[in-house]
Order: C-alpha cells, then sequence, then structure tokens
C-alpha cells in the first residue's frame, strides 16, 4: 500500500491535475486522480517518485500498463510520454479543445490514452467557453 506521504508529495508536484492531458481535480470532483505508475510494477516499474504521476480516471485507465503503442501516422511502435522525463509542450500542444501529438510519443500517447475522446473534448470545450483552461 502506498504511503500517503508518497500520495501527497505527487499530488503537490502535479498541482492536482493530471500530468497527462492536464485536467485539473476540480474539472471533476466526483472522480479523484489516481496515483499512475509511469512504468508499471509489471513492467518492472517501481513505487519511487520518479516513477509516479497524477492522472484522471480516463488516462490512468486507456494507459493501463502500456509503455508504448503504435504512432498512428508511421505505424512504429513509439514509448508513451514520461511525465518525469519528458517536456509537455514539446510533445503536446492544444488546438482548441483537442490535444494534438507535436512528436511520435505525442501522437501516440494522444492515441492510447484516448486524450481526444467526444466526452473530453466536449469537458474541455465547456471549461474553454468558461476561461478555465489554461
Amino acid at each position: 500500500m502506498m504511503e500517503e506521504t508518497i500520495r501527497q508529495t505527487v499530488r503537490l508536484r502535479a498541482r492536482d491535475r493530471c500530468e497527462y492531458c492536464l485536467l485539473r481535480q476540480e474539472h471533476e470532483p466526483t472522480c479523484p486522480l489516481h496515483i499512475d505508475h509511469i512504468i508499471a510494477i509489471k513492467h518492472q516499474g517501481t513505487g519511487t517518485l520518479e516513477n509516479l504521476a497524477l492522472a484522471c480516471g480516463v488516462c490512468n485507465r486507456a494507459k493501463g500498463t502500456n509503455v508504448a503503442g503504435i504512432d498512428p501516422d508511421s505505424g512504429e511502435l513509439t514509448r508513451l510520454y514520461h511525465p518525469r522525463k519528458d517536456v509537455w509542450d514539446e510533445h503536446f500542444l492544444r488546438d482548441g479543445a483537442l490535444i494534438l501529438g507535436r512528436t511520435a510519443i505525442g501522437r501516440t500517447t494522444v492515441w492510447v490514452l484516448q486524450m481526444n475522446i467526444a466526452p473530453r473534448v466536449e469537458l474541455r470545450t465547456l471549461l474553454q467557453k468558461l476561461g478555465e483552461l489554461d
């Protein structure tokens, strides 16, 4: 079981937002953000802070234990975005309510984590209209 101090550190470091799609906890108050093992334990990941990220339920469930996927543009096997080693803005950009991949890593992560499924785009559209999406 994960220590509460580790959970709190992960939350504070992420500023209470999903480190993949950037939605804040306040955007989904009924669905608590999850502590994600970036590299799953079954793939020799650890429970250390360096391997933990805060993730919304949608991103966490879609990611599962995946560490890679197929880049939808090139068809090549590509690793997923790693919140501790990669910079979000280098791999992703927002185009209105959509999250687009700038790189193979970004494209693959958007695809595997289903970042642009209709309910997510609708939520981001609403948040934009309310001036809540930063």
